[in-house]
């Protein structure tokens, strides 16, 4: 069958995650790419059903079991919540072509016990110790990853499908601004403390946005360095503050301490024409052309080094790159070839 035919006579669900609403009202990176994925899809004709939380926002079908994400419900239990929250996709299984898993390894216990084929999109492995579900069912679902980077050697994917960000929500900023900008969660992992380094280094204004996932981490390394001068904290930020925020910034700072999975923040500081500077490690040099949209380095010295080199840089090319690599239509149509390659398979 043609992708018309397909978008004609399928029916798809998504499987979000319920830690957030759909889209997430600030931090949410899964709930954001499920939310992107479905709008697309619904834009170029396919029948889509989103199960996500109730009070989500979409143009599809929204079926909802979940008021509200157990972030944003105090005394809520997650384990709880996921458990109902599969469970009502997988009893109506028989009622879709096709289930899109976008809530990790859960999903796929149920893969032996329903006749609808799962695509399960991989957004990161958590711990090695998960990968022992994808292994046992690694022939029971097939698997995209969301960067060459992170793949695990044991599954067979089907393709690198990379995420796909709403530049609509984006201004293009074509002037810079006079700030360094970190932009993710607090935890040791992102590198905070490291943002922090670099820009005392280059003797510049750092601002920092994020929620706070790790307390102890935050109060130890990083709150002593905010003095509203040279180091800001601003919070979660939803998307009309985060395009304040490019407004202002000169350049990204994404200094991983763990290998990055695909990094959604790079892609969209990168479409408000900020360059990136990040680690070396995982997915970054997929998403950053080095020496075109950002740098790649492999020290804080490195880092600061580079942001002297920033002004080098094309700002429109950053966000070229976003609209040809990196759009929803763009992940959109990956979704589709892959789609089609299930249901050639499974005819």
């Amino acid at each position: 069958m043609t992708i018309d035919e397909l978008r004609k006579t399928k029916r798809i669900a998504i499987l979000a995650p319920v830690a957030w609403r759909t889209p997430p009202r600030q931090y949410g990176a899964w709930e954001t790419v499920a939310s992107n994925i479905t709008e697309g899809l619904v834009k170029r004709g396919w029948n889509v059903t989103l199960f996500a939380t109730a009070d989500s926002i979409t143009r599809a079908r929204l079926h909802s079991i979940i008021e509200r994400g157990y972030e944003e419900t105090p005394g809520e239990d997650a384990k709880v919540v996921e458990c109902l929250h599969i469970a009502e996709l997988m009893e109506h299984a028989a009622d879709f072509d096709l289930i899109h898993n976008n809530y990790d390894f859960l999903p796929l216990t149920y893969s032996r016990l329903i006749k609808t084929p799962i695509l399960t999109t991989i957004h990161g492995f958590s711990s090695d110790r998960i990968r022992r579900v994808y292994h046992k069912y690694k022939n029971d679902s097939f698997f995209v990853s969301i960067s060459n980077a992170d793949r695990d050697p044991e599954l067979p994917y089907l393709a690198t499908v990379y995420n796909g960000i709403d530049i609509s929500n984006i201004t293009f900023r074509p002037e810079p601004g006079d700030k360094l900008l970190f932009l993710g969660r607090i935890h040791p992992d992102k590198g905070v403390h490291l943002a922090i380094e670099v820009a005392k280094r280059a003797r510049m204004k750092l601002l920092i946005a994020g929620i706070i996932q790790d307390r102890a981490y935050f109060d130890l390394l990083i709150q002593p360095h905010i003095d509203g001068r040279f180091v800001e904290y601003i919070g979660p930020i939803g998307p009309a503050e985060r395009d304040a925020a490019f407004k202002v910034a000169y350049a990204l700072l994404h200094l991983n301490e763990l290998p990055e999975r695909f990094g959604l923040v790079l892609a969209e500081a990168n479409a408000a024409g900020i360059p990136v500077i990040a680690y070396d490690r995982g997915s970054c040099r997929e998403v950053i052309a080095a020496g075109e949209t950002g740098f790649l380095v492999n020290s804080v010295e490195e880092a600061a080094a580079a942001v002297s080199k920033v002004g080098t840089l094309n700002r429109a090319a950053c966000r070229s790159r976003v609209e040809q690599h990196f759009s929803i239509d763009r992940m959109v149509g990956g979704y589709e070839a892959v789609y089609a390659e299930i249901f050639r398979r499974i005819a």
